[in-house]
């Protein structure tokens, strides 16, 4: 959509894997190279139906125009009140040309404009990030996001001057995660918006929240597996290295989604709302 809102989305626990089946990760495509997400904050007693309202909007005109980028909404279960609009594209270039595309038509410029001015009613911040896909820092990384109903994000931001031992903490977990066949995530970083270069995210969708235990269950099985020295080297890079982290968890808005037709065949108990 025209540049209407833009954040990061801070996704899945790299220090928890997930739980999605083994044969959906077999036929799932792998992540996109770049994340654009677009972050809105409703304001007090705007979230739920008031906010849908304004977002049918933006979902209308992509379906009337037959827009090929689709989007995926969500809303938080944690922390702030927020919304997400995640995109995704092939490369930077990519997202360059769809919002070219944008501005060139002038229908749908028009029209963007007058469901900006709607949405803007209801919400009290925007903001904005891309993020550019790490498939060296991923695990098991091709997910059936169809069939995703809620996403675990976590954010990770490295202190300046401390990459390489961020790099040696994500390998030593990768190896270990690797070894589990239904560790699941997908890493970005940061490259447009706050903490550029330092802030990583991994993404992790979820068909049900059983996942969250599940991989509470696999975070156990992978200490067990490290052994007490490992995990105490790994424990003192993640204090010299990590200077914060955040984890929340968030779940699909169809109705605040344009899903392709594709989505909607595989999984219409989750996005025959859209239409």
């Amino acid at each position: 959509m025209q540049q209407r809102r833009l954040f990061s989305i801070a996704l899945s626990s790299l220090l928890m894997g997930s739980a999605l089946a083994a044969a959906a990760q077999t036929a799932a495509p792998a992540p996109p190279n770049v994340l654009v997400i677009y972050r809105e904050y409703p304001k007090p007693g705007m979230s739920g139906t008031p906010h849908e309202k304004t977002e049918a909007a933006f979902v209308k005109l992509s379906q009337d125009m037959k827009w090929p980028v689709h989007y995926i909404a969500m809303t938080s279960m944690s922390g702030p009140n927020r919304a997400l609009f995640v995109y995704a594209y092939d490369s930077f270039g990519a997202w360059g040309k769809d919002a070219e595309a944008q501005s060139a038509n002038a229908a749908y410029a028009a029209a963007n404009d007058a469901a900006m001015i709607g949405d803007g009613a209801v919400l009290s911040e925007t903001d904005a990030h891309a993020f550019l896909y790490h498939p060296e820092m991923s695990v098991h990384p091709n997910a059936d996001v169809a069939h995703a109903r809620y996403w675990e994000l976590t954010s990770f931001i490295i202190k300046p001057g401390h990459e390489a031992e961020w790099m040696e903490l994500v390998k030593i977990y990768t190896t270990g995660f690797d070894k589990i066949p239904d560790a699941h995530w997908a890493v970005f970083e940061s490259r447009y918006g706050a903490n550029n270069g330092g802030e990583w995210v991994s993404f992790n969708p979820m068909r049900s929240l059983d996942e969250v235990d599940k991989g509470m269950a696999n975070s156990q099985a992978f200490m067990a597996s490290l052994g007490d020295p490992a995990m105490k080297h790994a424990a003192a890079l993640a204090a010299d290295c990590i200077q914060s982290s955040q984890s929340n968890l968030f779940v699909v808005d169809p109705k605040m989604s344009y899903a392709s037709d594709d989505w909607v065949k595989e999984a219409p108990e989750i996005w025959s709302q859209t239409q």
